[in-house]
């Protein structure tokens, strides 16, 4: 059992959140006191982080040298390794250098995880397994914020020492996995060329809408509770903490729900949900409210289990590697043109943000429409015309 393909997937998503949790939640404090940044320095560095993300597509190049499993030890020892020296080069160019190592270590890491789990994994229970990897994430990265707190507030440890433990323990667990795991065959050698096939391309609009929706979550909706709400970075962090603590407990059944009901259903769900919570941002003024939209919103990501699932029923089990990579660099577009162009549009109202995002969510919820019902190799797109026609058939055989 302890050499199941599943153990790996989790122990390594357990690391990497582990070190990225804990380099997170000190960021702005440990950029804004050791580094001496400004708002100037800290855009910048957020470019920076992304742009390893919109080069995940050279996964596939990457694979020409290294197996799968072999690449993702290597991410993840990367990760661990920018984690670890942040706190050792607190300045400007040390801060972007850690950063940029840390970046591509993680992007990497769950470009080939996304693959492997979507490789190794039977369909029958691939949204109950990535369920399963969601919430064991939201469990590590509830220890690393109570570490960081109980640290910082009780103990006195410093930033040095936190980056340290972090990365470090990334770096032990990956030298573990080294020795814990054998190599896994893989079933079906994958493509090692970039390629982008047009009957995707549900699959690829659904995933660039979901980046999208991403980056109001992340920018747009955490700010408006710091601006209009006037939050603390404790009452920030008892949300985080919060909504990792209801996905953990929930992520595994939703996963269950999509196996039962079908991706179509789940990210029909998943939007409509959207459609009304980004509207809700547009309008609340009660602080309350606007923490129920906030959990609700986090506890809809769960949802996306279902655009992966869906693409590997429908996917060559060939194309796995090339277009995780080829999907997360889509993902990524939307990382660097909703913050800039949004950012602008908050300036002047930021209710006109959320009801964008609505109309956004309103568009994928017609895309999540076009999801068939049993999604496969030639069923990869729902055809409304096509069903009427043969149930109109059905009707005049019977008859």
């Amino acid at each position: 059992m302890k050499t199941k393909p599943e153990y790996f997937l989790i122990l390594i998503g357990v690391a990497a959140t582990l070190a990225f949790s804990v380099w997170n939640a000190l960021l702005n404090n440990f950029a804004i006191e050791q580094a001496g940044f400004t708002g100037r320095e800290i855009g910048l560095l957020q470019s920076l982080r992304e742009v390893p993300g919109f080069l995940a597509f050279t996964t596939v190049f990457v694979l020409l040298i290294l197996r799968e499993q072999t690449f993702a030890l290597l991410a993840l020892a990367l990760l661990g390794a920018g984690v670890a020296l942040t706190g050792f080069m607190p300045s400007e160019y040390g801060l972007y250098f850690t950063t940029v190592l840390m970046s591509t270590g993680f992007h990497y890491l769950y470009t080939v995880q996304q693959s492997l789990t979507l490789q190794w994994i039977v369909k029958e229970r691939a949204p109950e397994v990535m369920g399963r990897l969601s919430s064991t994430s939201s469990i590590a990265a509830l220890i690393a914020f109570a570490v960081v707190w109980l640290g910082m507030e009780y103990l006195g440890v410093g930033y040095r020492a936190l980056y340290l433990v972090a990365g470090g323990s990334a770096l032990l667990i990956t030298v573990a996995a080294v020795f814990l795991f054998p190599r896994f065959p893989q079933d079906v050698p994958q493509r090692k060329n970039l390629l982008m096939r047009r009957r995707y391309w549900l699959y690829y609009a659904l995933t660039f809408m979901s980046g999208a929706r991403r980056q109001i979550f992340i920018v747009f909706a955490g700010f408006l509770m710091v601006e209009k709400f006037g939050f603390s970075a404790a009452n920030i962090a008892l949300l985080f903490l919060f909504n990792h603590v209801v996905n953990a407990y929930l992520a595994p059944k939703i996963g269950r729900m999509i196996i039962r009901f079908g991706e179509r259903a789940a990210l029909t769900l998943e939007y409509l949900g959207l459609v009304c919570i980004f509207a809700g941002y547009a309008f609340v003024h009660v602080a309350w409210m606007a923490v129920i939209l906030y959990v609700l919103d986090h506890l809809l990501f769960a949802m996306a289990i279902a655009i992966k699932s869906y693409f590997q029923k429908i996917a060559d089990p060939a194309d796995m590697a090339s277009t995780a990579g080829v999907s997360f660099t889509i993902n990524h577009i939307a990382a660097v043109v909703i913050p800039v162009s949004f950012g602008v549009i908050w300036l002047y109202s930021p209710s006109v943000v959320f009801l964008m995002g609505s109309a956004m969510a309103a568009l994928s919820l017609l895309l999540s429409r076009m999801v068939p019902r049993n999604p496969g190799d030639g069923n990869e797109v729902r055809q409304p015309l096509r069903s009427n026609r043969r149930r109109a058939q059905g009707r005049e055989a019977v008859t």
